[in-house]
């Protein structure tokens, strides 16, 4: 298969002649591993200026909440402007001289992470300015057909859910670039360039692409198939594995017992996956330094994995078994006055079930509510088979 970034033909037509602006990370790469500043500027497009996401231009920011500045391209003396940092959204000034954006960074399928959502402030300035939005596409690495969990319920938009979609989305940044401007009516003058030999239940491993580290605690494609669940754990006292070298797909605190966790039913009851017992001592972040005791999940089976409910049934059986559980108060991405579990999970309600004593069933029920009508939404802007 080709990524957008390949098809030079189609991408000369668009850039030759023109002055880009360029949101991107050092891993916008093609299979050559030559970089997008390098592949437009190659075909004969002016590369005035580069704005980089979460985690920096080049990567540099390991852990979240960590603003990235503005800089310099060392190659091509163009500015680099942050767009994680004084603000998440771009400035008109950042555009100056600007005909065209292009958009090209790998998304993973999950609704809580950011490049998306500064994919979406781009284009509203650009619909502001007029200028045209070029977005190169990549692979759902999770494919893109299965979708789990609920929507973001009005009042708990964030730069982790800025719009009402599944938790796993099973969009290219293309496809929900289309929704972002149609159906949320941003309208800029949006161009795409398809890629050539994906289709929808590919996941990324059966693309023959190489995985490029897309931000800091990205590092492996299994990482990504744990994410739309394990992100939740950012929002609890439960390390989600940062600080060690699989982060997200590890977990645990120094209070979990690893007996008493395997014969919870809700734990169980999961499909598609095994929970390994381990230990790990995080280099940074929760708990660094002290022993944890956790797991590592394992995905045995993709076709029965639901990595969202695979995450509730984690953070349902920890709050029942541990006194010492607790969700993490705000600020988290912004927020400084809603629940980080709330806006991770676009709503209330789950955290208030789960106060109440509800069952599992009840408690994930509620985490999907909307998912039927966001498959419904979705429907009219996919742009692959």
């Amino acid at each position: 298969m080709r990524i957008s970034l390949e098809r030079e033909k189609e991408l000369r037509k668009i850039v030759k002649g023109k002055s880009v602006s360029i949101l991107c990370n050092i891993s916008s790469v093609n299979s050559k591993y030559s970089h997008v500043v390098d592949v437009i500027k190659g075909l004969g497009g002016k590369v005035v200026s580069i704005m980089g996401p979460q985690h920096g231009f080049v990567m540099d920011k390991q852990d979240n909440m960590k603003e990235s500045a503005h800089s310099e391209h060392e190659g091509y003396g163009v500015p680099i402007y942050s767009l994680y940092g004084e603000s998440r959204e771009p400035k008109e000034h950042m555009l100056k001289g600007t005909d065209l954006v292009v958009f090209d960074l790998q998304d993973v399928g999950a609704r809580y992470y950011t490049f998306i959502y500064t994919m979406a402030n781009t284009m509203r300035l650009c619909a502001e300015l007029g200028i045209e939005f070029l977005v190169l596409d990549r692979p759902n690495p999770i494919n893109g057909s299965d979708v789990e969990g609920g929507i973001v319920h009005p009042g708990f938009e964030s730069f982790v859910g800025m719009f009402p979609i599944s938790n796993r989305h099973g969009m290219t940044v293309a496809e929900l670039a289309l929704l972002f401007n149609e159906e949320f009516e941003i309208n800029c003058k949006l161009k795409i360039i398809k890629m050539e030999g994906w289709s929808r239940k590919k996941y990324w491993d059966k693309t023959g692409l190489e995985w490029i580290i897309p931000s800091p605690n990205m590092p492996y494609f299994e990482t990504a198939l744990v994410y739309p669940g394990q992100c939740l754990l950012e929002a609890t006292n439960i390390s989600e594995g940062r600080g060690t070298t699989r982060p997200f797909e590890i977990f645990g605190a120094p209070f979990i017992s690893h007996n008493e966790f395997l014969r919870y039913p809700a734990i169980k009851s999961l499909k598609g996956c095994f929970l390994r017992p381990l230990y790990f001592e995080p280099t940074f972040n929760k708990f660094k330094g002290e022993v944890c005791r956790g797991f590592q999940i394992h995905v045995t089976d993709r076709s029965l994995f639901k990595p969202l409910k695979t995450s509730l049934a984690i953070i349902y059986a920890l709050y029942d078994l541990c006194d010492e559980f607790r969700f993490a108060p705000p600020p988290y991405e912004y927020e400084f006055n809603k629940q980080p579990i709330d806006i991770l999970l676009g709503s209330s309600q789950p955290r208030e079930l789960l106060n109440n004593g509800a069952d599992f069933k009840t408690f994930y029920a509620s985490c999907c509510n909307g998912e039927k009508q966001f498959l419904s939404k979705r429907k009219a802007y996919l742009i692959y088979k």
